[in-house]
């Protein structure tokens, strides 16, 4: 990780999700503390879910499929704050959100209680390259089938799991 993500400074809460302090990123991850993050899922007007493939300069799962837009939430920013900013950041979208659910933190969101939310497209999504390899669209059967291989995120199956089926 380098040395900016990890001395970036993140919300440490409880088994509640609760706010209990602030801790460096680099931190909290090497301790496995708890903190919050959230996913977004981005579908273009014919239903098709776009995914991003992490680049190979990332701290955690470089190079593996995620949903279209993720990241950590903020001191003092709420989840749908933190989901609007990545959107705007990787994507260089801005859409309304649509709460999906959430998913309560585990081994396989990394310690994270993650907010997921739903979004669509009206523009073609215009990927940051220092944080994405490449996107693209998927039918919601391929994007599942990818989900559940070593290709993707290992929170990408629970992510999508929020989607009615």
């Amino acid at each position: 990780m380098n040395q900016r993500l990890a001395d970036e400074v993140l919300e440490v809460v409880d088994g509640r999700d609760t706010v209990i302090g602030l801790a460096r990123r680099g931190d909290i991850h090497a301790q496995g503390l708890l903190h919050r993050a959230v996913h977004v899922l981005v579908f273009d007007q014919a239903g098709r879910l776009y995914l991003q493939r992490r680049s190979a300069n990332k701290d955690t799962h470089p190079g593996k499929w995620t949903s279209s837009a993720s990241g950590h939430v903020d001191p003092g920013e709420s989840y749908e704050q933190a989901a609007r900013r990545e959107l705007a950041e990787e994507l260089g979208l801005e859409s309304a959100l649509e709460p999906l659910g959430r998913l309560a933190a585990c081994a396989l969101t990394e310690g994270e209680f993650t907010a997921v939310y739903r979004a669509t497209a009206d523009q073609e999504p215009r990927p940051d390259p220092h944080e994405i390899s490449e996107g693209r669209f998927f039918g919601l059967t391929e994007a599942r089938a990818l989900a559940a291989g070593p290709m993707a995120t290992p929170s990408l199956g629970l992510v999508l799991g929020l989607l009615p089926a």
